[in-house]
This record gives C-alpha cells, sequence and structure tokens, in this order.
C-alpha cells in the first residue's frame, strides 16, 4: 500500500509542466529524462524530465512531453530514475586558498602537533630554498593537548624557508623565526589595533599571530604570479564542479584573484560561475564606477566584504562577556564601531551590497545597529545585507535579521565542527544562542547556506548532514547537538540554491529547477530524500550540469 501511494503521487507530481514562453519553438540543445528532479518550485516541487535551450531550462514535465520536443541534434542525459537538484550555491568560499589546500601543504587534518611539524618538513624538501611556504590550515582543536603551537615546533625543521602557515578559520597563523626576522618581529613589536601578537613568559613573540596581527607578516610575502593564481583556481573549481556546486561566492582577496578569474572567463574555461564579493580595498573600484552585479552570469561583481570581528575558535570573536575558557578576553573588534560603519556607508553609496563578517554576539549586535542607523538615515541604497557567519546571536538580534532584511550568511558544517569544543569556549548558556539554524527560520530571517571553504570542506553534502542532523559524521550525540535546531532536508536544499541565489540577487534566473532559469543542475548517485540523513556523507555527484553543458562526470 505505501509503495502504492507512493507511486500515484509521484504520477500526481510528474503530470505538472512548465513551459518558458520565451522558448517556444525552441529545438532543445539537451533533455534530461526519466528523473527525479527536484526543482525547488513550490508550484512545481517535483517533474521527470527537462529541456535545456542554450544555457536555460525551456520546459520541464513529463519524460513523454520532453522527448518529444527533441530534434536531431539534441543531446540526451539519460537520468535512470536518479535524483537531480538544482545546482548548488555556495554563498562563502576563499576560492584560491581553497586551491591552495589542493596543490601545496595540508595541515588540515593532522592530529598531533608532531604530524604538524613532519608533513611541514617533507613538504619544505620539495620547495626551493628561501621559498615561502603558506597555507597549511592546521587546527589546534584536533590535537591532544589543544594548545597552539609556537615557532619552536617548526623552526628545527624549516630553517631555510620563511614559514607562514594559518590555521584552519584564517584568523591567526605561526610564523617560523625566519618569517618574523623577515617582518621585523621582536619583543618591542607594538601590537597593532584589531590583533594579537603571542608572546611567551619572556616577552618574547612565540610565532602566533591574530587577526590584524598578520599583516606583519603577510605584508612582507611577495605576491604570487598570476599564472599561480589560475593553476590554483583552475583546481579549485574543478573541485567545485565534482562536488556539486554550480556556482562560487569568492571572498575575493586581490586584483590579481579577479584578473586569474576573467582570464578564465575570457578563455572560456571556467566550468562554475563566480560572483566575486571584494574582500579588498574598493577604490580602484569606485573610480571606475563598478557596483554589485557588473559582469555576466559566469563572472561577475558581488558585494564589498567587511569585518567586524575574528574567529571563535582563534578567541577573537567579539562577544559580550569573557570566553568561558579565558575570562582575559572577550574577544576584539576587528575595527572600531566608527570606522565599520563608515567602510558600510561609502561601500552601500558607492553601489555595492554589504558583506559583513560577524561571529560573537556582540558583533553581530554592532553590525546589526549600524545598518539600522543607515536605515534610518535612508542610507541603504542597495539592499540585501549580509552578515557572514552570524554564529553567536542574541535571540532578540535574530529578530531584527527580520525587521532590517538582513540575510544570514551560515555555514552548517562549522556547527558540526566547532562543537567538539564551542561549549568549553563559550559555556552552555552562550551555546544555546550558536549555530543556530532553526531559530533564524522561525524568526523569518532570509538565510544562505555555503562552507567557508578552505576553513570546511566544499562537499555540500557535508553540510545537508550538518543542517538536518546537527550531529558528527559518526552519528553522535544521540538525537543531535540542540535538535530543536534542526532542519528538513528540504529547507536545507533551498537555502542552499534558492536562498543564496537570493543572497547575491540572481534569485530571478538561479536556485531553481524552472522554465526560463539557467540549466544548472546535478545528478546525485542516491535518493537523497528516502535515505538515512547519515547516507547524505556517502551520496556523489554523478553528473555536473552548468549552462546547459556537462562539466563534470563521475565514475
Amino acid at each position: 500500500m505505501r509503495r502504492a501511494r507512493q507511486a500515484c503521487l509521484w504520477a500526481l507530481l510528474f503530470a505538472a509542466s512548465s513551459i518558458d514562453s520565451g522558448a517556444a519553438g525552441c529545438e532543445p540543445d539537451l533533455i534530461a529524462v526519466n528523473g527525479r528532479i527536484y526543482t525547488v518550485d513550490p508550484a512545481v516541487p517535483w517533474v521527470e524530465a527537462l529541456a535545456v535551450c542554450g544555457e536555460r531550462i525551456a520546459r520541464t514535465g513529463t519524460t513523454r512531453d520532453i522527448e518529444a520536443l527533441a530534434g536531431p541534434a539534441t543531446r540526451r542525459l539519460e537520468l535512470a530514475g536518479r535524483t537531480v537538484l538544482p545546482g548548488f550555491n555556495d554563498s562563502h568560499v576563499h576560492l584560491t586558498d581553497g586551491g591552495t589546500q589542493l596543490v601545496e601543504v595540508n595541515l588540515r587534518d593532522a592530529r598531533t602537533p608532531e604530524e604538524t611539524a613532519a608533513r611541514l618538513a617533507a613538504y619544505v624538501k620539495t620547495q626551493p630554498r628561501g621559498r615561502w611556504i603558506l597555507g597549511g590550515f592546521w587546527d589546534h582543536e584536533a590535537w591532544p593537548q589543544k594548545a597552539l603551537p609556537t615557532r619552536a615546533l617548526i623552526d628545527a625543521v624549516t630553517a631555510d624557508n620563511p614559514v607562514f602557515v594559518q590555521r584552519l578559520d584564517g584568523h591567526m597563523g605561526l610564523a617560523n623565526s625566519v618569517a618574523l626576522k623577515l617582518a621585523g618581529i621582536t619583543a618591542k613589536t607594538p601590537t597593532p589595533d584589531g590583533g594579537t601578537i603571542v608572546k611567551d613568559a619572556q616577552g618574547e613573540p612565540t610565532g602566533m599571530l591574530k587577526d590584524n596581527a598578520m599583516v606583519l607578516v603577510t605584508r612582507v610575502v611577495p605576491p604570487p604570479k598570476l599564472e599561480e593564481i589560475i593553476e590554483k583556481a583552475r583546481a579549485a573549481l574543478r573541485h567545485a564542479a565534482s562536488v556539486g556546486v554550480t556556482t562560487i561566492q569568492d571572498m575575493t582577496q586581490s586584483g590579481d584573484q579577479l584578473r586569474a578569474y576573467q582570464s578564465l572567463r575570457a578563455a572560456g574555461q571556467l566550468p562554475v560561475r563566480i560572483t566575486s564579493h571584494q574582500n579588498r580595498d574598493i577604490d580602484s573600484l569606485v573610480a571606475a564606477g563598478i557596483e554589485s552585479g557588473f559582469g555576466d552570469d559566469w563572472l561577475r561583481i558581488g558585494g564589498i566584504k567587511l569585518f567586524a570581528d575574528g574567529a571563535m575558535g582563534s578567541g577573537t570573536a567579539a562577544l559580550f562577556e569573557p570566553y568561558a575558557d579565558d575570562p582575559t578576553t572577550s574577544g576584539l573588534l576587528i575595527q572600531s564601531e566608527q570606522a565599520l560603519q563608515e567602510k558600510m556607508r561609502r561601500a552601500d553609496a558607492a553601489g555595492f551590497q554589504l558583506v559583513v563578517h560577524a561571529i560573537g554576539d556582540r558583533a553581530n549586535a554592532v553590525v546589526l545597529d549600524i545598518i539600522e542607523k543607515l536605515e534610518r538615515e535612508g542610507a541603504l541604497r542597495r539592499g540585501r545585507p549580509r552578515i557572514e557567519h552570524a554564529q553567536v546571536v542574541r535571540d532578540s538580534d535574530k529578530a531584527r535579521f527580520k525587521s532590517l532584511g538582513v540575510i544570514a550568511s551560515i555555514q552548517p558544517s562549522h556547527c558540526i565542527d566547532d562543537m567538539r569544543w564551542a561549549e568549553k569556549r563559550i559555556g552552555r548558556e552562550r551555546v544555546k544562542i550558536a549555530y543556530d539554524f532553526k531559530s533564524f527560520v522561525d524568526a523569518g530571517a532570509r538565510v544562505a547556506f555555503g562552507t567557508d571553504w578552505f576553513v570546511e570542506p566544499l562537499n555540500p553534502m557535508l553540510g545537508l548532514y550538518a543542517a538536518v542532523s546537527r550531529q558528527f559524521p559518526d552519528g553522535t550525540p544521540q538525537g543531535g547537538w540542540f535538535p530543536e535546531e534542526r532542519l528538513s532536508l528540504a529547507q536545507a536544499i533551498e537555502f542552499y540554491t534558492a536562498g543564496s541565489a537570493y543572497g547575491e540577487f540572481t534569485d530571478d534566473r538561479k536556485g531553481r529547477l524552472k522554465p526560463g532559469y539557467l540549466a544548472d543542475f546535478i545528478v546525485l548517485s542516491k535518493p537523497i530524500f528516502d535515505v538515512s540523513p547519515r547516507e547524505l556523507l556517502d551520496t556523489t555527484v554523478v553528473t555536473t550540469v552548468v549552462g546547459g553543458r556537462v562539466v563534470y562526470e563521475g565514475k
């Protein structure tokens, strides 16, 4: 009886059909048939087949109806009953850093300080003497003692190369003695505002630099060559296509990174789309009259990325009360409230969407206060301001996301990574308001999902699993961590597709599989609506299609 009811339901759902009137009479370039296509379109949530003309979907409906449109040149994609989703739109990625993780030393899964040093030693042997060793993305919270590393750990194996390897959150890094010397950092170096130079009992720098103090080293690192950036971007984009991410919203840190993306676009070598949020000074863009939305659907300018605070894993997220595990600090604001307000005002006036990093409850409140003030003054021209991460947010401030039209740009996999140490770091009471998913939904806020890759893996299946289970990959804790914050799978998919599209002003053409929308979709190895949450982790992408073109085929 249950199967009979399901069959009846599928028949009713597949009976629906939609047509793009602008594509009437088009002979499809591609048809995808005999599938279970979840459209994320409330009007027609499931269809069996779709037709593509050019880069857009022309029609959806039954296999019979769609096959009748095919002509001699039409390519046919046989779905064989597999589940199809809109391509994932990752709302927060550090693309070239992710590429660095793929092609250079990777310390993220090193489980001890000794293993970290050994990996660095092996990598240094493959590099020319004097070459800077960067990236790394270590995680001391995965080590037995959970203590921050020092230059003493790596000096002996890196004596011929300057090293500055970052923690996985990108908010602190470890410099060896060679790098400290090149940067001129000594016991007498003053700590910059919004940063920390960690020192030992004798007042000597340990090599650990947090947030704005990291600039003391990074400013003396030779800039990478454009060809190197292009190669990292290629590797990152290939990886994105392989895990079903069809749009990357990149936090672009330099003009050279943007030039690398432009080079790939000009050569027709972008397998996925890029929205480039500018995580850098905007003077040159403003002078050229460029605003959010400049470009095309393959490469376009997004908003301006600004920072309110640091990260909780680094102890630099700005909180109202001291950290539970270090009562001497409440974190820090990267810049003064006045300075942040002026940057936000200027960016909006120049036509840029506001994309503001805020993790701690104090930082989120500060950003919301500024948005409220600018809105009250009539100074918010662009609209759809975003807060990136929004990890620890008071309930009263969650309601302000809705009233102020602020998008919560959340990375759900942070939850199941950070819950290893979050309660120790901020205490039980504050953890109750941290990493909330459903509370934002209940408050009526707009939500966009992403990963923060390189910080977390780019694979959206891990994010879906985190959102619906709030469990470690091994299935613990039983029932989930604060299970009342779990989402349904349909909600999680929507935030990863249509929600992220709304967050970049492309919700009129991305995030749903309906006529007139871009033909960006993925075919999955498992029927994810019919399996247990843990089986999401074993679900792979069989095929990725972007703009009607197959850009990835799995084994």
